[in-house]
Order: C-alpha cells, then structure tokens, then sequence
C-alpha cells in the first residue's frame, strides 16, 4: 500500500542518514606529515572522530588514480566528509572547527579574536613553516649544506613568534585556538631536528606547557618523533 510503501521510504532515509552520520570522516595522511599532524591534532581538541587511512608516500600511494581523483595535487591530508573531498590542512582545520566545534573555543566567533586567528594562521603557514622547510627540505632531502641566510630568514621568524607570545599567552589571545595547533607542530619539528627553540624563552615555555596541556598533544609527538627518524634515515643514507 502506499502508506507501507511510505513508512519503508521513511524507514531506509532514516537508516541511511544514521549510517552517513555514523560512518566518521575519512582522513587520509602520513603520520610524519607535519600538515597531516595540523589536522590530527585538531580533530582531537574537537572530539571529532576520524577514520584514518596511512598513505605511504615512499611507495607513491598518492598518486594513485583513486587519490588523484581526491585530491588531483596529490598532497597529504585529504579528508573526505559526506561526499566532499577535501585537502589543504589549513582549510580542513577551518572546516572541522565550524561544521563539528562544539563551542567556538578554538576558532571564536568573535570577529576580532578569529581575525587575530587567521592572521597567526597565514603567519604560520606563509612564513614560519615555509622558512622552517626553506631551510630544512633541501638540507633533509637533497643534501645540500646549511644556508646561513636561510637560517637568518628562520632566526627572524622565531623573533616574530617570540613577540606574538610576549603580548599573550598563547598565539593568538589568552587561550588555545588553532593558532596554537598549528604553529605547535611547526615548532615541535624544528625542535626534533635540532633547531634550538631555548633561544626563545616565551617560544620554548609556551611549547613546554602545550605538550602537557593540549589536547591528545601526543599525536603529534609522535608524528614529530616519526619526522625525526625519517630524516635520521634519509641524512645518513647521503
């Protein structure tokens, strides 16, 4: 009849929402990633639970036709969400705070305060981590010697993160946001490789007391420590 008929269309919608609300987001990283860990460690200070997929970049997963189809830069992470398939870990981190945040604790509402936010993020993205891997990369991954003026370029960064932490507790106000989250992973790998962050007082006390107090901090410990070992491995080899 067309009233079971109606009852069984309900019945299947319900089922299939339930199931899209229950299956997770699919995240798809390298563990030794420092973007990958950004997205990790926010999933984590949000509560939101990700479904983890390891691509092995050695073995060239990500540029398999199914992860081109993804993700056509090939990069990791890549999460994908109820048919929406995302990457950038900055855009993702965005993402997760406005669709899933429960409270705005770590992207405020509050123009000013996620403006600062921003700010601290584009900082991060375009000129801490960029002069981190300016330096690093071609040392780690092609050999070449230390660039002295690279390592000026990233001594001037670390100034500027030294003065954001002057004014405030944490990176951008008196609170963790995803300011923090993403410049703790920054640091903490410059610091795994053997930059010397002690030369920032404000810098190392900040990212001594993140390790205890963010939220599954260890993620991304673990990444770092896995970033360290890769480059162990790759720096000997040469």
């Amino acid at each position: 009849s067309l009233r079971y008929r109606r009852q069984l269309y309900i019945s299947v919608s319900v089922a299939h929402n339930y199931t899209q609300l229950t299956m997770g987001i699919d995240v798809y990283y390298a563990p030794a990633s420092p973007p990958s860990r950004v997205v990790l460690l926010t999933a984590k200070a949000l509560g939101v639970e990700l479904t983890p997929h390891i691509v092995d970049l050695m073995k060239g997963e990500h540029m398999t036709p199914e992860y081109l189809k993804m993700n056509p830069q090939h990069t990791v992470p890549t999460i994908v969400d109820n048919g929406l398939a995302l990457n950038e870990s900055r855009a993702i981190i965005l993402y997760l705070a406005e669709k899933y945040g429960k409270c705005d604790t770590y992207y405020p509402k509050n123009l000013k305060t996620r403006a600062l936010v921003n700010q601290r993020l584009y900082f991060d993205f375009g000129t801490l981590f960029q002069r981190f891997a300016d330096l690093y990369y071609p040392m780690f991954f092609g050999g070449a010697p230390l660039d002295e003026e690279k390592k000026k370029k990233l001594d001037e960064a670390f100034g500027f993160l030294e003065q954001f932490l002057s004014d405030n507790k944490c990176v951008a106000g008196d609170s963790y946001t995803l300011a923090d989250i993403a410049v703790v992973v920054t640091v903490s790998t410059a610091e795994v490789v053997g930059y010397d962050v002690s030369k920032y007082p404000k810098v190392a006390a900040w990212l001594s007391k993140a390790k205890t107090s963010l939220p599954g901090y260890e993620v991304n410990q673990k990444g770092a420590d896995a970033f360290k070992g890769m480059v162990d491995f790759l720096t000997k080899k040469k």
